[in-house]
């Protein structure tokens, strides 16, 4: 087995886990995935295509792509790639720097585009009688929301690896690499002619934000904890009630 079959390999166990454990698919789903054009979603669409093949429960799937009109965000390429695969594939596009001009969110953008995009990819959900949207956050990615909720006095909350809709008309929403930390993500990916993904206008404030430093902080905590996202995972599945405040 070469070593990009064995990378597969372990993030499908840890998918399929993932979906056993949180009861993610059940028979006749139809799921949309949130297709950005990074490594992790495209890889969670190769998974995805994988667990149809594996999984005892018959599922489809179909790929959206979220244009915000960034000057040099072509989607084409995205496209091109699912073509190749044979993957049911949507574009939904929003003018985001109007938008953003004109709701005066320049200071904080990723929050207004973050809930607009949310809002279109349940629209298309709707269209094409998805009633499972999948997201491709990782492990690093729940226990780094962990972190900054912890921190910034929020609760002790993460990223659910399903959520269950409060409105009935919207999907429920699933992350099948919730138990996948980035760099097997990242390794595999980098085994794959992948597509260049779309620059955000504003990727330099992305980088300056809570998320990006509590990553360098996870990080630092690496180097003394070589085995900290699996021991915070681990916790989160026995929160102590009667040992908080």
């Amino acid at each position: 087995m070469s070593t990009a079959q064995q990378l597969f390999t372990s993030i499908c166990r840890l998918a399929g886990e993932a979906a056993v454990n949180y009861n993610m698919t059940r028979e006749g789903d139809r799921v949309l995935v949130g297709l950005s054009g990074g490594k992790d979603s495209f890889v969670l669409m190769h998974v995805l295509e994988h667990l149809q093949k594996a999984a005892p429960v018959n599922f489809s799937f179909a790929a959206a792509t979220f244009d915000p009109g960034f000057e040099g965000f072509g989607t084409e390429e995205i496209a091109s790639y699912c073509r190749e695969h044979n993957w049911e594939h949507h574009v939904v596009k929003l003018d985001m720097p109007q938008i953003i001009r004109e709701k005066s969110f320049e200071k904080s953008p990723c929050v207004l585009c973050s809930r607009l995009r949310r809002g279109k990819l349940y629209g298309l959900a709707s269209e094409l009688n998805c009633n499972i949207l999948a997201l491709g956050q990782h492990l690093d990615d729940i226990v780094i929301s962990f972190l900054m909720s912890v921190c910034r006095g929020q609760g002790i909350s993460t990223m659910a690896p399903v959520v269950i809709p409060k409105q009935e008309h919207y999907p429920k929403i699933i992350r099948p690499l919730a138990l996948v930390p980035e760099k097997l993500i990242a390794d595999y990916a980098a085994t794959l002619e992948l597509p260049a993904a779309g620059v955000c206008a504003y990727k330099e404030q992305l980088l300056a934000g809570d998320r990006a430093n509590f990553k360098a902080l996870l990080a630092q905590l690496e180097e003394r904890i070589p085995d900290i996202r699996s021991n915070i995972a681990r916790s989160l599945k026995r929160v102590e009630t009667e040992h908080l405040l």
